[in-house]
C-alpha cells in the first residue's frame, strides 16, 4: 500500500475543539515555560480570561445596586383591603367595601431575618416587571428553582436575571427583554458562580 494511500494517522479534519471556544475565547498554541514558572503564568492567564469573560457579559448583566438589610423586627402595618377591584378614575369605595386588612410587609417579606432589598438598575428584567429604580426583595433562605427570578454573582458581578439550564445540565441565566438587546448568560465552569437568593417581589413608588 503506497504512503498517500493511507488513511491511519495525522489530525482528522474538523476534529478537536473549535476556534473561540476555550477559556480565552481564541486560538491558543502550545508553548514549553520553566516550571517554576508555571504559577505565575497560570495565575496571569485565569485573570486574563476572567477580564475578557467581564467584557463579554458586561452588556447582559445589567448590575444591581443599594443592597439593603431589612430591620430585625419588622413593624406591623395595617392597611384596608377592599373587596371589589377598583377601575382607575372612580370615586373612591366607602368604607363598607373595606374587606380586610392587610400587611404590607407580610404580604412581601416570609423572614425577614433571610431577607434584603436591591434596586434594580437595567431594563433586562422589565418584561417580568421589573424596572430601574424598582426595588427587588430576595430571600436568601429559599432554595432556587429553574423558572425563579435570582439574584446573581458570576466572577464578582451582580445580577438579576431568570435561572434556566443548558442542555448539558449546567444553569444559564434568562433575561425578560424581547429588544434583543441583552442575551442569555451561560454559565461556564471556570467562572465563579453564585446564586446569592430568589426574588420574591417587588415595589415602586410613583411620587
Amino acid at each position: 500500500m503506497k504512503s498517500e494511500d493511507k488513511k491511519n494517522g495525522g489530525k482528522r479534519e474538523g476534529s478537536g475543539r473549535k476556534s473561540g471556544t476555550g477559556p480565552f475565547r481564541e486560538d491558543t498554541s502550545v508553548i514549553r515555560v520553566p516550571n517554576s514558572q508555571k504559577p505565575v503564568i497560570s495565575s496571569f492567564l485565569d485573570a486574563y480570561a476572567k477580564k475578557q469573560r467581564l467584557a463579554e457579559l458586561k452588556d447582559n448583566l445589567d448590575s444591581v445596586g443599594e443592597f439593603t438589610e431589612l430591620s430585625s423586627q419588622l413593624k406591623e402595618v395595617s392597611l384596608p383591603l377592599f373587596q371589589s377591584k377598583v377601575p382607575a378614575g372612580v370615586p373612591a369605595p366607602a368604607d363598607t367595601d373595606v374587606e380586610e386588612h392587610m400587611d404590607p410587609n407580610r404580604y412581601l417579606i416570609d423572614k425577614e431575618g433571610s431577607t434584603f432589598i436591591v434596586t434594580i438598575q437595567g431594563e433586562s428584567m422589565i418584561e417580568a416587571g421589573l424596572l430601574p429604580g424598582d426595588k427587588a426583595v430576595v430571600n436568601k433562605a429559599q432554595l432556587p428553582a429553574i423558572g425563579d427570578i435570582v439574584l446573581a454573582m458570576i466572577d464578582g458581578e451582580f445580577t438579576i436575571k431568570t435561572l434556566a439550564k443548558q442542555k448539558n445540565g449546567d444553569p444559564k441565566l434568562l433575561p425578560a427583554n424581547s429588544s434583543g438587546k441583552y442575551q442569555p448568560i451561560l454559565i461556564l465552569k471556570q467562572m465563579q458562580f453564585e446564586i446569592w437568593g430568589v426574588v420574591t417581589g417587588s415595589f415602586r413608588r410613583f411620587k
